[in-house]
């Protein structure tokens, strides 16, 4: 039975629970009552059928890495975990120590991903309520997997726990970080009443108080319910309050019952606040008492409310307990303890831990133990843990540049850059110039790589490469970074002589995954300078990967190979391997690097004329860039979610879009990352015939391609036909001009059907501006046999645009209905509205007929007062609008009419019949 006060939030709660993810938080000040309301919400959800997961995180100085997380998981049959992907069982696999430590390290990544499926397992099934007592207490690799969970799930998943505050603490200092905030609900357990508090006294000691005395424990306790029940202990038979000196505050009432137990009771004890989950024949081992004798001592202790025994399992009834125990042995007594401990516990971690807490200083075996548990660890997914017994070991005394680095590598594969960059400054700032200095350089470009400062990185690791001398291992790991910083932060040139060098270095050191990651980052960079695309290095950095080795997914040989083969029209084939690369990284629960494949994903469905699984993709990298945070995700997602509305023809969530992609890639300083959202709103504006604003969009990148003219591959050249066509459409031929021949040039020298049929289109284009309509002609036919080459049917409708329009100024206007046709039910097969509404203004002047294109009232009287010469203010106060609603008028009647500016308007209002609808 749930008490009175909290009866309904949890009501409340769980009902919320069949419809989204949420989390009720029952906080209050230690003994308020917090687990009693707990127990009981645990107890009406199994009764409403829900499958509950519950643990008690312990208080315990020594508690293993996910101690909590096994917890959770330790009475689920196997079928829960039948149908899980190989990486995430291997994974849970090790968190429920069912499976040794050999073979790849486990990424904590994998074991989050494994978690949220068997939650969505369960919660398919009945619901799921995850249920943690004293949440500030969670081990912080099994609080960073809930945490992620929480995050992550949607099915009927519920959170259920508790907190202790008090005024050092804020109430949210430890979180479950839901998709939604409001679902996430906060419930302050209150003092219970004089009279609920007699009851309760009544019911647990068997025994009334009179009134005065009851008053005194209610002044005293506050309303505290444990603090009560201890007081009214400590009274014993005591009648009179004046006989009775009752302790000040709880932390003095509990020392003092505790140092009231005989000695055997309160080494019992002790032995038992060491441990994380006591048992009474690991409390018997570190004793050295017979089970039996230390059995009869905790029943002792269960009689008198200070322990719970079940079966051999041993708990405090509550946690103030474990800590007053812990709290009135001697520094000495507790280090003899753990040192008993140490010996007869066998998982190196706990092992690790007792040790270290028995040490004043280090010796050479608790190091050791300290090292290799850290390790082992890191192997299991528990980097934080991993840093924590770094710390342990440098605390002791154990202080060495090694020791350092490795702890801050660990709290970097944690996710605490900011820790990682902190203590790697500071290293690098004590360290003398040489190798040791070099590593940690190694390690603090990587933090800058993540943590989206490409220039910054590239300082440090090209003043890394000075220090590693002949060391061709790290040599070769600092320059295939420098090489990936500096090419993303724009420096194209230092960036291809870094690769080449790194290429140089793997091949003379002769180990597998550095000449596969060298090997592939040069063929993308050369791809991209304009090179062309080594086919045989690409396969042999794919035969020499290891597919299991942690790296980047930027490095990755094969994310290498399945982009090289989108950019150069294998888009099948690329589409195929970004799936099996997507698939594979979310199995494995690698979220950020998502955010990198879903770029190349998109891009290549956008090519291949999938809007609907391009959108799909982009839908999903927006939720979880909202759910990870950070300039990049948030670059990413803005990105794709402006592409795909861009070709969908929705004008104002582009803009926005783009907006906030340019926005937070300044937030990067990451240069080359621009070239996408300027290329959609390059797009978007030449969609929406606004070629002045498409050539302020795109004079970035037109720089960019007079500087470089041989790199036209289509990853960083695919603005061109945009350009071309806004340079035509406002007469600025020869300024269109290098841009065609450089497409012409490279297409015939690279054999890219892409650059080929997109160069004729553009050639096609700008003769038919110089007059020269049969060449023109030609050229467009040319355009179009060479697209059969390449399944792009978003740019084969463009040409088939572009030949219809050529043969309707020949008069062929049957052949030009046709090939117009053609290339409207493309565009209305693809998605693409604007570019439809296009093709049929030309239809209908290419069928002859006079143009009757129906205008709204206020598009038509925004039309007439635009043909007069009203500028958009003076439009925007005539008729009682914004200038920007003025801006939005005009932009579909020039779609409507065909036409690209006021001269046209003006003339089309006065010689065609333009009709209206209200």
């Amino acid at each position: 039975m749930i008490p009175h006060q909290a009866s309904p939030s949890v009501d409340r709660f769980l009902a919320a629970v069949r419809e989204e993810p949420c989390a009720l938080v029952l906080q209050g000040e230690a003994g308020i009552g917090k687990t009693t309301l707990w127990r009981a919400a645990l107890e009406k959800a199994a009764s409403l059928g829900f499958e509950v997961l519950s643990a008690r995180a312990a208080a315990a100085e020594s508690v293993l890495a996910y101690s909590a997380l096994s917890v959770l998981m330790e009475k689920l049959g196997k079928d829960v975990f039948a149908g899980l992907p190989v990486p995430q069982t291997v994974a849970l696999d090790r968190v429920l120590l069912r499976a040794e430590d050999d073979g790849p390290g486990t990424d904590q990544r994998a074991v989050a991903a494994g978690f949220v499926s068997v939650l969505e397992h369960l919660a398919g099934q009945t619901g799921v309520l995850v249920a943690i007592d004293d949440l500030q207490w969670l081990d912080p690799p099994s609080a960073r997997i809930i945490a992620s969970a929480a995050r992550r799930v949607t099915g009927a998943v519920g959170f259920l726990a508790t907190l202790r505050t008090s005024p050092d603490m804020r109430s949210d200092a430890v979180d479950l970080p839901l998709r939604r905030s409001d679902r996430l609900f906060r419930v302050d357990v209150e003092p219970m009443s004089i009279g609920a508090l007699h009851r309760l006294l009544q019911d647990r000691l068997g025994r009334s108080f009179s009134r005065p005395k009851m008053t005194e424990i209610f002044t005293v306790s506050a309303g505290n319910p444990f603090y009560a029940i201890e007081l009214a202990r400590a009274m014993g038979d005591q009648q009179s309050t004046s006989a009775t000196r009752l302790p000040t505050n709880l932390t003095q009432l509990v020392r003092t019952r505790i140092e009231s137990l005989p000695a055997d009771t309160r080494e019992v004890l002790l032995a038992a606040a060491c441990l994380p989950e006591p048992t009474v024949t690991l409390v018997a081992d570190a004793t050295e008492m017979p089970e039996s004798r230390v059995r009869h001592l905790l029943e002792e202790t269960n009689e008198k409310g200070i322990t719970e025994l079940v079966g051999d399992t041993v708990r405090f009834s509550h946690p103030l307990l474990t800590k007053g125990v812990y709290a009135d042995a001697s520094n000495a007594h507790r280090r003899g303890m753990h040192r008993r401990l140490a010996r007869i516990i066998d998982e190196p971690e706990l092992k690790a831990r007792h040790l270290a807490l028995a040490a004043v200083t280090a010796d050479a075996q608790t190091l050791a133990a300290l090292d290799s548990a850290a390790e082992s660890a890191r192997a299991r997914g528990a980097p934080a843990a991993a840093a924590e017994l770094c710390e342990l070991a440098i605390g002791l005394g154990g202080e060495t540049a090694q020791r350092r680095i490795r702890s801050a590598g660990h709290h970097f594969a944690a996710g605490d850059t900011a820790h990682a960059r902190e203590l790697l400054r500071n290293i690098i700032a004590e360290l003398e110039p040489g190798r040791l200095r070099a590593e940690a350089a190694s390690l603090l470009g990587f933090v800058h790589l993540f943590d989206d400062g490409f220039l910054e990185a590239a300082d440090v690791l090209a003043a890394a490469i000075e220090e590693a001398a002949d060391d061709l291992a790290l040599r070769t790991t600092l320059l295939i970074s420098l090489s990936y910083a500096r090419y993303n932060a724009g420096q194209f040139g230092s960036a291809t002589r870094s690769i080449e060098e790194a290429v140089t270095c793997a091949e003379r050191l002769g180990s597998a995954s550095p000449i596969s990651q060298a090997l592939s980052m040069r063929t993308t960079l050369r791809f991209l300078k304009g090179d062309g695309l080594d086919d045989e290095s690409m396969r042999r950095a794919v035969e020499l990967d290891d597919p299991d080795a942690e790296m980047p997914m930027g490095f990755r040989p094969r994310m290498q190979n399945a982009m090289l083969l989108g950019w150069a029209g294998t888009l099948d084939r690329a589409h195929v391997e970004l799936a099996q690369i997507r698939h594979r990284c979310i199995e494995r629960g690698e979220e950020n690097e998502l955010m990198f494949v879903a770029v190349h994903s998109v891009l290549v469905e956008i090519w291949r004329a999938d809007l609907g699984e391009a959108r799909r993709i982009a839908d999903d990298t927006m939720e979880r860039a909202l759910q990870l945070g950070g300039n990049v995700p948030e670059f990413v997602a803005m990105t794709l979610h402006a592409t795909v509305e861009a070709h969908r023809g929705h004008e104002d969530s582009a803009r926005s879009a783009v907006a906030s992609a340019l926005d937070a890639s300044q937030r990067c300083g990451a240069n080359l990352l621009v070239v996408w959202p300027i290329t959609t709103l390059g797009f978007l504006e030449v969609s929406l015939g606004n070629y002045e604003a498409a050539l302020s969009a795109l004079a970035p990148l037109r720089l960019s391609l007079e500087m470089a003219p041989r790199a036209t591959e289509i990853p960083a050249a695919s603005f061109i036909p945009d350009a071309v066509e806004a340079l035509i459409a406002l007469g600025r031929v020869d300024e269109a001009e290098p841009m065609v021949a450089a497409l012409e040039t490279n297409g015939e020298r690279l054999d890219r059907p892409w650059m080929v049929a997109v160069a004729a289109r553009c050639r096609a284009m700008l003769l038919a501006a110089q007059g020269d309509v049969t060449r023109a002609l030609q050229k467009a036919e040319q355009a179009i046999d060479v697209h059969a080459r390449v399944p792009m049917p978003f740019e084969l409708a463009r040409t088939q645009l572009v030949l219809g329009q050529l043969q309707r100024r020949q008069r062929r206007r049957e052949l030009a209905s046709e090939t117009l046709r053609t290339a409207m039910a493309a565009f209305e097969a693809i998605g693409t509205p604007l570019w439809a509404e296009r093709v049929r203004a030309e239809l209908q002047r290419a069928s002859g007929v006079r143009a009757r294109l129906e205008l709204t009232a206020s598009e038509r009287r925004v039309a007439e007062l635009a043909a007069t010469g009203s500028t958009n203010r003076e439009m925007a106060a005539a008729l009682f609008i914004s200038p920007k609603t003025v801006e939005a008028n005009l932009s579909r009647i020039y779609r409507k009419l065909n036409i690209r500016s006021r001269a046209e308007l003006g003339r089309a209002m006065r010689d065609a019949d333009v009709g209206g609808e209200e």
